[in-house]
């Protein structure tokens, strides 16, 4: 059986397990290994002390799947927006886990006031973009060959979901 829960600190090593796994498969994700285990570590606990929205689907104590959304800086202004990342190992894929993961964490998205959630996907992962599609994501751009791994170039889509639009006219024009 199949759970999602939010991620916690015991969490570490299989998440970590997970996103490698993913990573490796050289095709999903942008990295093309995890991170080693003390950044890990600091990014699940950033995730659990700031309630963020963060994801993970476990079969007994494996972490099968994760999804997380990342609120942006305060520095930068764009603390409005949330950008989500996501895994689901091979041999639990077709499963709609998923599905499953990314409705949670949007959901969570929704709670801790976020407005847009945005990401990116490569061109190539269709059942991604699917998945994405069915949850109200559009296609706002398109980074053309925007990657090149194994002698193989992909174009990077840019997704995102509004939680909340602005109004027409939200934005105001400098003065002259």
């Amino acid at each position: 059986m199949t759970i999602i829960r939010q991620i916690c600190e015991s969490d570490v090593h299989s998440f970590r397990d997970a996103l490698d796994s993913v990573s490796r498969e050289r095709m999903f994700l942008a990295m093309l290994e995890a991170p080693p285990l003390e950044s890990v570590r600091q990014f699940v606990l950033s995730s659990v002390t700031f309630g963020r929205p963060h994801f993970v689907a476990t079969e007994g104590d494996e972490i099968v799947g994760w999804c997380d959304i990342i609120p942006g800086d305060p520095e930068t202004g764009r603390t409005h927006l949330g950008r989500l990342g996501m895994g689901v190992r091979k041999d639990h894929r077709g499963r709609k886990i998923g599905q499953r993961l990314a409705e949670a964490a949007v959901e969570k998205a929704r709670a801790v006031g976020l407005e847009k959630i945005e990401l990116e996907v490569y061109s190539s992962n269709n059942p991604a973009i699917g998945l994405y599609r069915k949850l109200g994501f559009e296609e706002e751009g398109r980074k053309k060959h925007g990657r090149l791994v194994d002698g193989k170039y992909d174009d990077i889509v840019l997704m995102a979901l509004y939680l909340r639009k602005p109004a027409d006219g939200a934005c105001v024009p400098m003065e002259k």
